[in-house]
């Protein structure tokens, strides 16, 4: 079995610039999930069988609105696939406008490749009709190969394949107030855009009103439009709280330069990661197979053990240190999940 590849990616991850249209959202501006069932017609031979009982009462049903009366149990054909739609309606989408489409069966097709799908409304959490969809189905590269692509021939996309006929309403224009919503709830960085805006407008026109949330009121010499576009563009100092990200299924961690660790000792498996306040790391034999690493670290091949100074042990060469040790990236996300258990890594650990 093909081993994961180990990568750690080191981040600053303190104070950082940034607009504020990239870490807020103006609540009201969103997309919207829309859904939707249908057909896709002209398979070869690829598609549901006659177990797929659903497919063939809907192909019955297509065919007595266009008056043509057929009993289900006489359908034989596999060249149609009952399929799921699904799309994304943007903010501010008018009718006319095109948007993608995804496609995928739910019976028991084994492609939908070059099939065609008939019109299918598409549906949002209210039940109303914002989009009809229809074309031809594509799949892209198989088994994973081509970027951005389905991995499988069951599910394709239709480019601009669904027409808006119906606009979510919302008249921004005419609003005195907004409401920004910060991606991540956090009381410095809500202060901060609430100082920022009422600083550079010389008014207030901000007040953050908790954690996430800040209230906004246009000032009277510009619209709505003008305000927001103007100030999404303003870039704050904004604290980012210390975090670990951890993909198990390709072995990578991302974690910041300087997340400490504290002293701690983690026994796993044959491996041994050993934190100790000493002024100095221990004094390496002749003969010995233990190396230095900088004057904070020291890797013991024979002992299978890491042994580090506090106060300059951070995860990333705890991270480092066990990859010369020849530990998987399996054993590390273990070991940093039971340091984080044990209370010796305050940052949050995201596992993902």
């Amino acid at each position: 079995m093909r081993r994961a590849a180990f990568l750690i990616v080191l981040l600053p991850l303190f104070l950082h610039a940034a607009k504020i249209k990239e870490i807020c959202n103006v609540i009201g501006v969103r997309d919207n999930q829309l859904i939707g069932y249908g057909l896709v017609v002209g398979l070869n031979k690829t598609g549901d069988g006659t177990t797929s009982k659903f497919t063939l009462q809907t192909i019955a049903n297509m065919l007595q609105s266009m008056n043509v009366k057929l009993d289900p149990k006489d359908i034989k054909s596999k060249n149609v696939a009952a399929v799921m739609v699904t799309a994304t309606l943007p903010p501010f989408a008018r009718q006319g406008d095109r948007i993608d489409v995804v496609v995928s069966s739910m019976g028991d097709a084994k492609s939908i490749e070059g099939g065609t799908l008939l019109m299918t409304p598409l549906k949002g959490v209210d039940g109303r009709i914002y989009a009809l969809a229809q074309g031809s189905v594509t799949i892209g590269g198989r088994n994973g190969r081509g970027a951005g692509t389905l991995n499988h021939a069951t599910a394709g996309r239709i480019p601009g394949g669904a027409l808006v006929e119906q606009e979510v309403a919302f008249d921004l224009y005419s609003q005195k107030q907004a409401t920004l919503s910060l991606k991540e709830a956090n009381f410095k960085n809500a202060i901060a855009i609430q100082k920022m805006l009422n600083r550079y407008y010389k008014q207030r026109v901000a007040v953050a009103i908790d954690a996430r949330t800040i209230r906004l009121k246009k000032p009277e010499t510009m619209s709505m439009i003008e305000f927001l576009a103007e100030a999404q563009e303003l870039s704050i100092d904004y604290s980012v709280k210390p975090r670990i990200v951890i993909d198990e299924r390709t072995g990578t961690i991302v974690s910041g330069v300087d997340i400490e660790v504290e002293p701690v000792m983690i026994t796993h498996g044959d491996i041994v990661v050993k934190i100790e306040r000493q002024k100095r790391l221990p004094a390496i034999k002749k003969g010995s197979d233990a190396v230095n690493i900088g004057r904070n670290t020291q890797i013991q091949p024979g002992n299978n053990a890491v042994v580090t100074r506090p106060g300059a042990t951070t995860v990333a060469n705890i991270a480092r240190s066990l990859k010369k040790l020849g530990a998987t990236p399996k054993d590390i996300i273990s070991i940093l999940e039971a340091m984080k258990n044990a209370g010796a890594i305050h940052a949050d650990l995201q596992i993902i």
